[in-house]
């Protein structure tokens, strides 16, 4: 990835509060946010493969009603 200018603005202690960048350097990052986002929305995973994975010893809205009531 490539380098982008940017400049750190500061408050009276010193601490960062925000960050400037240059226009173009924001349309490129916008890019490459964009095809990001479509590269992760084209992955399905298929999650029936782990439906019944999971025993459980107890039903969870009896632990849930368990739990409480230690409080």
């Amino acid at each position: 990835m490539r380098d982008f200018k940017k400049k750190i603005v500061t408050d009276e202690t010193m601490r960062p509060v925000a960050v400037l960048i240059d226009y173009e350097d924001w349309q490129e990052i916008e890019k490459l946010l964009a095809i990001a986002q479509l590269k992760t929305q084209t992955k399905s995973v298929d999650l029936s493969k782990y439906a019944g994975t999971i025993k459980l010893s107890i039903d969870p809205l009896e632990y849930q009603q368990q739990i409480r009531d230690e409080w």
